[in-house]
C-alpha cells in the first residue's frame, strides 16, 4: 500500500520521477521579492500552542520579519538572505526542519510560474505492497470506479478545489487540496485542507518547502499537450492566483509514524494550511473563490453513508496531472493497524497527485461537507482510502483557526 503521492519533476533536463515515499509535506519556503515568514508556533505535543511571533506589514507595504523569528530560524541554520537566494534547495538532513513549531514558508514571488507547475506532474511508478487482503473490520475490496472529468470551468463547478505545489529533495511535487471554512473568520477563510504527507515527510523527514495552493488550477481542463502548445494564459492556469502556505499543521501521529509503505500513519494523514496571496488583492481566499466547505468531524460510520465523492488532480498514468477528476462511491472500511481509527475506502481509479484532495458527503445540514481526504491506495490503483476525521483532526483545525483569529 502506498500513499497517493504527489508527482515530482526535475528541472534542467533530468527526467521526471514520481516520489514513492508516503509523506509529502509542504513547508519551509524561500523568500524573494515578497518575503513573508510564519511564526514559531505549537509543538507536536501541544497542537494548540500559541505562536511566538508573526510577520507584520510595514507602512511602505513591505513585509517585516520580527527579530525573534529571524533568531529562531538561524538556530536551525536558516539565513533568510541566503534562503531567498536559493539556499532552500539544500536538503541536508541536519538542517531539515522537522518539529511542528519549525514550519517556515517565506514567499518567493513568481517561483511557481506556469512552466514550473507543469514540470511538477510526471510521476514515477509507485512501489509498495497492496494490503487489500487485511481482515478484521476491513470490508471487501471495492470494485474500481472510473474517475470522471470535472465539468469546466472549475471556478463554477468545484470552486473550493485546487492543486498544491511544493518542493522536496527529489524535486517539485504536487498534491490536491480544498478550501475550508474558518470559524474565526466567517465568509473570509484563508484555510486549506490537504493530506499530512503533502506537508511533512513523516518519521524520516521534515517539512517540505515552497508550498503553494492554486485554486481551480487549469480552469478549462486543457491537457498537458494543449498547455504546451498554447500561449501562456495565467488567468486560465491560475484564475484566482497563487496562495502560499504561511502556516501548516499536521498530526503528531503523522510526524512520528508516517512512512512510505504499508499505510504507516495513514489514519492520521491530514493537515490544515493557512494561506496568504502571493499578489494580494485584499480579499480572503474564500471571498476570492466564492466558496469554502465546512468540515464535518466524526462523520457517520461508513455503512451509514450513501456516497462519498473524492476530487483531485491525478498525475500518474493514465492521467497527466492537468485535469481535475472525481470518483463517487459508497464507502467501505479499511483497518490498517489494530488500535488506529478505521479508514474510509472507495473504488476509484485516480492515481498519484490526487493525494490530499477532499472527500465530500452530505453533512448534517443536508449540504456537502468535507469528511476526509485522499491518503493511500494500492499499487494497481482501483481504490482510495482516507482518514476518518475525529478529535485529532479537529484539534489541528481549531489550532490553525485560533492562531490567526485576531488577524
Amino acid at each position: 500500500m502506498r500513499p497517493i503521492r504527489p508527482t515530482i519533476a526535475a528541472r534542467g533536463g533530468r527526467s521526471a520521477r514520481r516520489r514513492t515515499s508516503p509523506a509529502l509535506a509542504a513547508v519551509g519556503l524561500a523568500a524573494a521579492l515578497a518575503l513573508t515568514a510564519t511564526a514559531c508556533g505549537p509543538t507536536e505535543d501541544n497542537a494548540g500552542g500559541e505562536p511566538s511571533a508573526s510577520a507584520s506589514q510595514a507602512t511602505d507595504d513591505k513585509i517585516v520579519i520580527p527579530d525573534d523569528l529571524k533568531d529562531r530560524l538561524k538556530e536551525h541554520g536558516v539565513d533568510l538572505d541566503k534562503w531567498k537566494g536559493g539556499a532552500w534547495k539544500d536538503w541536508s538532513r541536519d538542517d531539515w526542519l522537522r518539529e511542528a513549531e519549525d514550519y517556515i514558508n517565506p514567499i518567493i514571488e513568481d517561483l511557481w510560474d506556469a512552466d514550473r507547475m507543469r514540470e511538477a506532474e510526471e510521476p514515477d511508478r509507485p512501489v509498495a505492497p497492496d494490503i487489500s487482503g487485511d481482515e478484521g473490520v476491513t470490508d471487501p475490496t471495492p470494485a474500481p470506479v472510473e474517475a470522471v472529468p470535472v465539468k469546466t470551468p472549475y471556478t463554477a463547478s468545484t470552486p473550493e478545489s485546487g492543486k498544491l505545489f511544493f518542493d522536496g529533495p527529489e524535486g517539485s511535487m504536487v498534491c490536491s487540496a480544498t478550501v475550508i471554512k474558518d470559524p474565526a473568520h466567517p465568509g473570509k477563510s484563508n484555510m486549506v485542507w490537504t493530506a499530512g504527507h503533502c506537508v511533512h515527510a513523516g518519521k524520516k523527514g521534515g517539512w517540505y518547502r515552497n508550498i503553494a495552493f492554486v485554486p481551480s488550477y487549469n480552469n478549462t481542463g486543457k491537457s498537458a499537450a494543449e498547455l504546451d502548445a498554447a500561449p501562456k494564459n495565467e488567468n486560465e492556469i491560475t484564475p484566482h492566483g497563487v496562495w502560499w502556505g504561511d502556516w501548516a499543521q499536521t498530526s503528531s501521529q503523522w510526524i512520528a509514524q508516517g512512512g512510505p509503505t504499508g499505510g504507516e500513519g495513514a489514519p492520521y494523514d491530514f493537515a490544515v494550511l493557512h494561506v496568504t496571496p502571493e499578489k494580494g488583492s485584499g480579499k480572503s481566499l474564500e471571498e476570492t473563490v466564492g466558496s469554502a466547505l465546512p468540515v464535518e468531524f466524526n462523520a457517520p460510520a461508513a455503512p451509514e453513508i450513501a456516497s462519498m465523492t473524492a476530487t483531485g488532480y491525478p498525475a500518474a498514468p493514465p492521467f497527466d496531472g492537468q485535469k481535475q477528476l472525481q470518483c463517487a462511491d459508497k464507502p467501505g472500511r479499511l483497518s490498517i493497524t489494530a488500535g488506529d481509527p478505521t479508514m474510509y475506502r472507495i473504488g476509484c481509479t485516480m492515481t498519484g497527485g490526487s493525494s490530499g484532495g477532499g472527500w465530500t458527503a452530505t453533512g448534517q445540514d443536508g449540504k456537502p461537507a468535507l469528511v476526509s481526504n485522499t491518503s493511500i491506495g494500492p499499487v494497481t490503483a482501483g481504490w482510495l482510502a482516507g482518514p476518518r476525521l475525529g478529535a485529532e483532526a479537529k484539534t489541528i483545525y481549531d489550532s490553525v483557526s485560533g492562531k490567526f483569529a485576531n488577524q
